[in-house]
């Protein structure tokens, strides 16, 4: 029995999914669509979306298509959003004065993925003024098939339905309808209207081939050819004193096909609201979809969809607030947008082995073909399924921000995020690194500044991976899968394994968590290349202990980042927090920290599938690790955790910044809940002349000399992830366990947790977007958005799901 997924979704400035154990997800950043398999040269149908105004025609130049910042809406967001099912999409364009949604409905049926059936509507935002646009639907495709469109040619034109008619070896047969609404108003009226009497108020048509691998491109050649089509037209009315003709009538597709197309393009115009339905049949399904298919389904899924949200992620009756509708539907919608911000990327990356900076050379030194490899090179083409950050600014994958991601999805789908977690695993290599930014093909490059495309083999990230990886095992053992002797190799009874609760194994993304044979399973599959992955770490990212003298538990546990620059660790996710000067002999506590959850989650995994002698020893590790932050990074002087550097005279001494990176120990629960130290972090958290603010935990003190200086990344914002930690801590170890600092801790959780819902919900309320980071003097937004990535973590925090 296989997991079948199946979302796709027309919609503009989303993108859409259509997977199976075998199928395809894909790039977030545009509306398009894309059905296909996993091979190594990816087979796939991609459609999407353009609209542009015809009010003027300077509208055709902020032509809308992929996710744009610049665009200037005032929001687009998926209200419900579930990647099985379908999902709802609203859009508001100020500029154009329309608001579109879209509606997707996924249809099972056949060996082919199913059949899908999209809705776009339209209306004005404004209902005063006039609203005119023009909307064109594409559809392309990639590698081996064909495309065509079985409606008859019309140099002027079309007239009703457009029909286009395709097979692939993956998808084999299929039709694409789009429908009309019979109460659409096609624009007909203007400026010349008597002139141009043969083409007003018809469907326009292009068909033109694309080069492998080039359908992304779509943008470009549609909008290539409307000008085309336009400019001998307009000509004539060059003369300032001469009127053009509506852009409604110009604008226009030139309603011709070229051999071998596999690029189609259908435009239509529209005056006030409108609607019109496309329909995507799989011939190896028995059903024929019609419009009567979206007006039953969409309805019974939203039904379904908040049925199921209520009970994964309920708000809490006793919250506080005034708009309790309001911040349901805000906890929907930044879940529904985690959650289409998937993608499936496939291409090759740009990799250089031979980079690094000085204070790095001793580690590489160890490679024997380290001489031997020159400069960036392209490795062969890899796949990868990921959540990514921001679908306007980071439409990639993002090793640290994925294990974040994962958290949210796993609570949301357990299987889901289980595929995920697979696809990033499968990317570790023999020596166990995978980078840290994951820039798959041409179209993921197309949108990275060129200084970031190459991935250096030594560098690392924060593995929050491990986080998704735990969060499982604790899922299992709530349901009552925990650790026994058969799970320990100790039973050798031959009793048949039984499901680990009566929950029905049909239930939306459970199969893993109902059946604990899968389960095993499943974990030892990721076990040895996790295991490298782990060994590739306490090997690259070793620090020094015994060569300046330092005194420590254990003489091996030690970490710094590797790839760090004079003003900048990238590597560590924290960029440009402050730090001591770059040193071969500096110790970074967050990494140091990492190791330790690492370590703990290695521990568990071995636990769970009867490795008793690899759990020993990660426990031992994780002893010797915790040991040694204590030893090597807490400051009896500035009552804190903090970096160790090197001087002039090779002498150990502490780097103490206070922010986030002193929380690191208490962020990932290994301080123990009743040690001293808790009481002076939790001090400095809840201090406003340090890190707390109205709005959440600053990243750094209020009182630093460098807060709110320079790029001021990590120097003051508040970010949510970051405060997710802190208040999971919280709520799990400090504010839960008797102890001298319990009421301490269950003040500062209670104040926090409303401190970061309020005030992101407010933002959301009067942007119409969640943000990247938030200023942590006046609550406000700043930098990317939307940036449904980790700032989603927000529904965990509401719901208390942690």
């Amino acid at each position: 029995m296989r997991i079948t997924w199946l979302a796709i979704s027309l919609a503009v400035y989303g993108h859409a999914q259509a997977a199976n154990n075998d199928t395809y997800f894909w790039g977030p950043y545009r509306p398009n669509l894309y059905f296909g398999l996993r091979p190594r040269a990816p087979q796939s149908l991609m459609t999407g979306l353009l609209w542009f105004g015809t009010h003027n025609y300077q509208s055709i130049s902020r032509l809308r298509h992929a996710c744009e910042q610049g665009d200037e809406l005032q929001g687009y967001t998926w209200t419900e959003y579930d990647p099985k099912d379908g999902g709802v999409q609203v859009i508001k364009d100020p500029l154009n004065n329309i608001k579109i949604t879209t509606e997707f409905l996924k249809v099972p049926g056949g060996e082919h993925g199913g059949s899908w059936a999209t809705r776009v509507k339209g209306e004005p935002l404004d209902k005063t003024r006039r609203s005119r646009v023009s909307l064109v639907f594409y559809a392309g495709l990639e590698g081996f098939g064909s495309l065509d469109m079985e409606t008859d040619e019309d140099e002027n034109g079309l007239d009703g339905d457009v029909v286009l008619r395709g097979s692939s070896p993956d998808l084999d047969d299929f039709t694409l309808r789009i429908i009309d609404d019979i109460e659409n108003e096609p624009i007909t009226t203007g400026p010349m209207a008597s002139k141009f009497t043969e083409r007003i108020g018809k469907t326009h048509f292009l068909g033109r081939h694309m080069e492998q691998g080039k359908v992304w491109t779509a943008r470009e050649t549609i909008l290539e050819n409307i000008i085309s089509h336009a400019s001998p037209i307009l000509k004539e009315y060059q003369d300032p004193k001469a009127s053009p003709p509506d852009p409604a009538f110009t604008l226009q597709l030139s309603d011709e096909t070229y051999s071998n197309s596999n690029l189609y393009a259908i435009q239509k115009f529209f005056e006030g609201s409108f609607q019109f339905d496309v329909l995507y049949d799989s011939g190896s399904s028995n059903q024929k979809l019609d419009s009567a298919t979206l007006d039953k389904g969409i309805q019974t899924f939203i039904q379904s969809f908040d049925q199921r949200f209520a009970a994964a992620f309920p708000t809490p009756e006793d919250y506080p607030t005034e708009d309790r509708e309001g911040l349901i539907k805000f906890s929907k919608a930044i879940t529904s947008n985690l959650a289409a911000g998937v993608g499936y990327f496939h291409g090759n990356s740009i990799v250089d082995p031979s980079f690094s900076y000085e204070w790095d050379e001793e580690n590489l030194a160890d490679s024997d073909d380290h001489e031997e490899k020159k400069g960036a090179q392209m490795t062969e083409p890899m796949s990868l399924l990921t959540a990514t950050p921001s679908r306007p600014f980071f439409p990639r994958g993002f090793y640290w921000d994925e294990g974040f991601h994962l958290l949210h999805i796993g609570q949301w789908d357990n299987d889901f995020s289980l595929e995920i977690l697979q696809s990033w695993v499968n990317l570790i290599n023999e020596d166990g690194w995978v980078a840290r930014e994951q820039i798959l093909g041409e179209e993921a490059r197309s949108k990275v500044p060129q200084e970031f495309q190459t991935q250096v083999p030594n560098f690392a990230n924060p593995p929050t991976l491990t986080m998704a990886l735990t969060a499982f095992i604790e899922r299992l053992n709530a349901q009552g899968g925990g650790v026994s002797d058969q799970d320990l190799g100790l039973d050798f009874g031959m009793g048949d394994q039984v499901p680990l609760s009566d929950e029905d194994p049909s239930s939306p993304g459970s199969r893993y968590l109902q059946d604990h044979t899968l389960a095993q399973e499943y974990l030892r599959s990721l076990y040895g290349p996790l295991k490298r992955h782990y060994d590739w770490f306490r090997k690259t990212q070793r620090g020094q202990i015994k060569q300046f003298g330092r005194k420590a538990h254990s003489k091996t546990e030690a970490y710094r980042w590797r790839g760090r620059s004079a003003t900048h660790v990238l590597t560590s996710g924290m960029d440009d927090y402050p730090r001591g000067p770059p040193h071969t002999g500096e110790l970074h506590v967050d990494l140091i920290s990492w190791m330790a959850f690492f370590s703990r989650t290695m521990r568990g995994i071995a636990e769970f599938i009867g490795e008793v002698e690899d759990a020993t020893t990660y426990a031992e590790i994780e002893r010797d690790v915790a040991r040694n932050i204590d030893d090597l990074h807490w400051s009896d002087e500035e009552n804190m955790y903090c970096d160790a550097n090197v001087d002039d005279e090779d002498d150990s001494y502490h780097v103490c910044h206070k922010g986030y990176l002193s929380l690191f120990p208490l962020f990932l629960e290994i301080l123990p809940h009743d040690s001293p130290k808790v009481d002076a972090i939790l001090d400095m958290i809840a201090d406003p002349a340090h890190l707390w603010s109205p709005y959440g935990i600053r990243s750094l003190s209020a009182s630093h000399p460098e807060f709110g200086q320079g790029e001021n990344y990590w120097k003051g914002p508040v970010w949510v992830q970051m405060n997710y930690l802190v208040l999971r801590a919280l709520h799990q170890t400090y504010a839960k366990t008797p102890g001298p600092y319990q009421a301490k801790a269950q003040r500062i959780y209670e104040d926090l947790r409303h401190n970061i819902v309020d005030n992101t919900f407010k933002e959301y309320q009067r942007t119409g977007y969640v943000w990247e980071q938030y200023d942590s003097s006046t609550g406000e937004g700043r930098r990317s958005h939307p940036f449904t990535g980790w700032t989603s973590l927000v529904t965990l925090i509401l719901s208390e799901k942690y």
